[in-house]
């Protein structure tokens, strides 16, 4: 079982990324997505639930991040627009195969190894 993340890299204020995860090994019914900046705790950015009809998102991104997935793919998606430099960190897709507590890192098994956003102002 694997997710690898990817989809990083340096953008200006106000650009654009999208994130991608790809499972491999089995189906997850939900994702999370996860990020760290230097010398910060890891914190919540978003969720998607199985079918793609239900996402959170903590309050900073909303309005400017989307995520979405294609079950076909068996891959999820972190749309980022209108980045800002604080949006600078690693970002983490995480999955689970129960309901998860979408904010909650332990609520999920399965991580991928990470990818660095860098906003520059």
């Amino acid at each position: 079982v694997q997710l690898q993340a990817s989809g990083g890299g340096l953008v200006q204020a106000g650009g654009s990324l999208r994130l991608s995860c790809a499972a491999s090994g089995r189906t997850f019914s939900e994702y999370g997505w996860f990020r760290q900046a230097p010398g910060k705790e890891r914190e919540f950015v978003a969720a998607i639930s199985w079918s793609g009809s239900s996402t959170d998102y903590r309050d900073s991104v909303k309005g400017r991040f989307t995520a979405s997935r294609d079950n076909a793919k068996n891959t999820v998606y972190l749309q980022m627009n209108s980045l800002k430099p604080e949006d600078t960190a690693v970002y983490y897709c995480a999955a689970t195969v129960r309901k998860a507590a979408w904010g909650v890192s332990g609520s999920y098994e399965y991580w991928g190894q990470g990818t660095l956003v860098t906003v520059s102002s």
